[in-house]
């Protein structure tokens, strides 16, 4: 039975990474968008443990530095979906092409 390598996590990381930047381009809704996003993170989540594992398994660095991601990530959605929530009460709608209040 083949065990499971680092190309294997790998390659998961970038399938969950290209299915997030496939949601980025082609989401029109603004939540979409951020999950999308958040499926990036989670991505990279997914590489850096698991390079912590295989690279260098006597040290958590891979796993101390996805547990700061989690947490950069978690603010990164509170933060955009209070935006989400304002500009959906301003405008009453979500639609990212509809939306250029931040260009001057």
């Amino acid at each position: 039975m083949p065990s499971i390598g680092l190309h294997h996590y790998l390659a998961l990381s970038a399938v969950v990474f290209c299915i997030g930047i496939y949601g980025m381009l082609t989401r029109r809704n603004a939540i979409g968008v951020l999950m999308s996003v958040e499926l990036m993170f989670n991505a990279a989540n997914i590489a850096l443990v698991a390079f912590g594992r295989f690279v260098t398994p006597q040290l958590v660095t891979g796993q101390v530095v996805a547990a700061f991601t989690i947490a950069v990530a978690a603010a990164e959605a509170t933060v955009a979906l209070a935006i989400v929530l304002l500009i959906y009460q301003h405008h009453r709608g979500i639609d990212v092409d509809r939306i250029n209040i931040m260009k001057w």
